[in-house]
């Protein structure tokens, strides 16, 4: 893999697993959803707006912009999640994440604001997850560039997700203080 992709992709590409999950493999996603927030705010509490505003690669975000980013996006997943379980099969629709990340609540603001979003957002995502049958982890939605996604399947993604912005946020910090 070149340095470039590895500092991308430092936890490896996101991955599309179409099969059901088990119900231990489940429960270790829901689990480590559950711990993202509290792991977001170990990496990121009592630091300084230099170390915040250090790009986690050449040309990528600010560590700053990837903890706005991480609400941001949890957010459409939770409620796609919560349509493929009220509606058959719904599309849904993709969001300018690039573009939402150079806005200036993304850019310049501060992250405990995001902190504290994603804590209260990953109680209730977390809650509703624990509380679905296992009948539930198989519906879907429709998503215009990955096609059909069952729960089961976002699932593994959003899991995916956490560990692949935590370890930005890692690389961001370790260059800052480099």
């Amino acid at each position: 893999m070149p340095e470039i992709d590895s500092l991308r992709y430092p936890v490896g590409p996101m991955p599309r697993r179409k099969e059901s999950l088990d119900r231990t493999t489940r429960q270790q996603y829901i689990d480590a959803i559950a711990d993202t927030p509290a792991r977001f705010r170990s990496l990121v509490s009592e630091r300084s707006d230099r170390e915040l505003d250090t790009p986690y690669r050449p040309g990528g975000w600010t560590v700053r912009q990837v903890v706005h980013h991480v609400p941001d996006s949890h957010m459409n997943a939770y409620i796609r999640m919560k349509l493929a379980v009220t509606e058959d099969g719904p599309a849904i629709k993709t969001y300018e994440e690039g573009l939402w990340a150079e806005l200036p609540d993304g850019k310049s603001g501060p992250v405990e604001m995001s902190l504290a979003l994603l804590e209260a957002l990953h109680g209730r995502w977390v809650a509703f997850l624990r509380g679905l049958p296992d009948s539930a982890f198989a519906k879907s939605f429709t998503h215009p560039e990955w096609g059909r996604v069952s729960i089961d399947e976002a699932l593994g993604m959003y899991e995916w997700h956490c560990r692949h912005h935590a370890a930005h946020i890692a690389q961001g910090l370790a260059a800052a203080t480099a």
